[in-house]
């Protein structure tokens, strides 16, 4: 059993960096969404462990998309990656119900210490 990760990031760039770390870190199950309305499209409740979700997105924001995977899985860790470090944004961001957030650039040990916070991983 390994643990499957939904990266929702309209920049490849930034869904290649993202891979990369959870690679780094054991991850190898990923799926990939290229905006906000795919990722909803590609989430089901119970196919994925983890959630990383871009801030800012053509079709759904991360806060849609937060807003949107919550209606399936009132469980499921949900990590916003964003440049919007100001508080309102985070506050908005946990009433939506997301779990955790990274703040861009972040590195792997970040990351590492979000998936030790929130998600049991399974390599």
């Amino acid at each position: 059993m390994s643990t499957n990760v939904l990266i929702a990031d309209d920049s490849g760039t930034m869904r290649k960096i993202i891979i990369r770390s959870l690679n780094a870190l054991g991850i190898s199950s990923v799926v990939e969404a290229a905006d906000g309305s795919q990722a909803v499209t590609l989430f089901k409740p119970g196919t994925f462990d983890l959630v990383l979700t871009d801030w800012n997105m053509p079709g759904k924001t991360g806060l849609e998309v937060t807003r949107d995977i919550r209606a399936q899985d009132p469980n499921i860790p949900i990590i916003m990656i964003t440049t919007e470090a100001e508080k309102r944004r985070v506050m908005d961001a946990i009433q939506a119900g997301v779990t955790d957030y990274l703040v861009k650039p972040f590195t792997a040990d970040t990351l590492q210490e979000k998936l030790d916070k929130h998600v049991a991983v399974v390599t």
